[in-house]
């Protein structure tokens, strides 16, 4: 991981800086994605942990169909437009094989950021997706590099 000042974001947050500075967070079956614009030097991440919002309760960033939208405009509340932006998807992994259930919940979310950066036009750039191990991840604004290391298996 690079020195310097990282922001570490838990599920439910969102996070837009700029360089030189880093954002950073840990994902099983929830699933982050890191936008980043060039032309500005500014990057955002969000960390989601369910696809949909069910209607029930507060619509918050926990929810991917409310954060990814939610990160794309707080990205252009900074001066970045959709034309300049790229995204890298990262997490969705089936951490509990015992839980049938749980297990689609990784996969659905990978589906609807795919799904939403679609409608946006954002190209998907890079991605580290699936799988059944969990990722700690640092998003270096600098060169919109992230860095990725998997979480041991328990």
């Amino acid at each position: 991981m690079i020195q310097g000042s990282s922001t570490f974001i838990h599920v439910g947050q969102i996070h837009i800086d700029k360089a030189p500075y880093a954002i950073s967070t840990v994902l099983g079956s929830c699933v982050a994605i890191c936008i980043y614009d060039s032309q500005l030097g500014i990057g955002g991440m969000n960390h989601y942990l369910l696809p949909f919002w069910n209607g029930h309760g507060l619509q918050t960033p926990k929810f991917g169909n409310i954060s990814i939208p939610k990160l794309i405009e707080s990205m252009q509340e900074k001066g970045s437009r959709i034309e300049t932006m790229e995204a890298k998807i990262f997490g969705g992994a089936s951490m509990h094989i015992s839980a049938s259930e749980n297990m689609m919940i990784g996969q659905k979310n990978i589906i609807v950021a795919k799904e939403i950066l679609k409608e946006y036009r954002i190209p998907i750039v890079a991605e580290d997706v699936g799988g059944e191990q969990g990722r700690k991840i640092q998003f270096n604004l600098e060169k919109g590099k992230v860095l990725l290391k998997y979480t041991s298996k328990q």
